[in-house]
């Protein structure tokens, strides 16, 4: 929140990174997450180094390990965004400097921590409210917000249909968390009884990179759970929607709730720059 005030009282530059630079390695394809980094990068004064896996000696068969020990001798943090889950902790396994998880087929943290940080802005708190997601429970996306949500106190609910319920393994770590939290974890079906009074609306594209050949399954599965009209009806009053984008308009939602009075989504996708100036600035000036 501090670094969106300075960004719009005009102070977009502000060099806690000057003479630091950073790998930001692609393995899956980008729009937000390359501009977000990109310029977060660069407004703190450090240099950026955008690599897309296909262009590198991975695509020739250089292992990971070998990749993560030349390049974190030459930057100071790596930035990836992996396939697999398993690369991205072979890749801090073996690097020198910090590596930050930009996505992976498991978990999207920076994500998570700009939607908290959306949610904080718009209802000034986050413990005690509820937060409903609906549809794909066991993307990338879920697993984060449920831990992240749990460990800032919000009560989460995962509103999906039965073969789509988050690993147990996310749901157990979120119930611990909140033991120390006070909130709650609940994994439901019913899409109208998951977002009865629920404060914040949460959905993500159906078919995800990289389960494309689902396509038709997912989208018979998960027609109940679109979020539409009739179903914001049943959120509290002061509800708002969310969605991590890109959107799959007409599928998980419709035009007139992402478009409508209570969709945050573009504060959303915004609030994404200001958070990943915030992490790099907290890990870095400790550094």
């Amino acid at each position: 929140l501090e670094f969106k005030k300075r960004y719009y009282s005009g102070e977009r530059r502000v060099e806690l990174l000057r003479d630091r630079s950073f790998a930001i390695l692609f393995e899956k394809p980008s729009t937000r997450t390359r501009v977000r980094f990109e310029l977060a990068i660069v407004q703190l004064g450090g240099h950026p180094i955008v690599l897309y896996s296909h262009e590198l000696q991975l695509a020739r068969g250089e292992t990971i390990a070998d990749t993560a020990r030349v390049l974190s001798r030459y930057v100071d943090g790596i930035i990836a965004r992996v396939k697999k889950h398993e690369s991205l902790v072979e890749l801090a396994r073996h690097s020198r400097v910090p590596v930050i998880n930009a996505l992976s087929d498991r978990e999207h943290p920076v994500q998570a921590l700009g939607d908290l940080m959306t949610v904080r802005e718009r209802f000034g708190r986050l413990k005690g409210l509820t937060l409903a997601f609906v549809g794909d429970g066991k993307s990338n996306v879920c697993n984060s917000l449920l831990l992240a949500a749990s460990m800032a106190g919000l009560n989460v609910r995962v509103v999906a249909p039965r073969p789509l319920w988050p690993s147990r393994e996310y749901v157990e770590y979120a119930k611990k968390m909140c033991e120390d939290s006070n909130c709650t974890v609940e994994i439901l079906e019913d899409p109208k009884e998951g977002v009865r009074d629920a404060d914040v609306l949460y959905t993500d594209v159906w078919v995800s990179m990289g389960f494309e050949e689902e396509r038709d399954w997912r989208r018979r599965i998960l027609r109940p759970y679109q979020v539409n009209r009739e179903l914001i009806q049943l959120a509290s009053k002061d509800h708002v929607f969310m969605h991590c984008l890109p959107a799959m308009r007409g599928e998980e939602v419709t035009d007139d709730v992402i478009d409508g009075p209570s969709s945050i989504v573009w504060e959303q996708a915004e609030n994404r720059l200001h958070v990943q100036k915030g992490l790099l600035a907290y890990m870095y000036e400790r550094v």
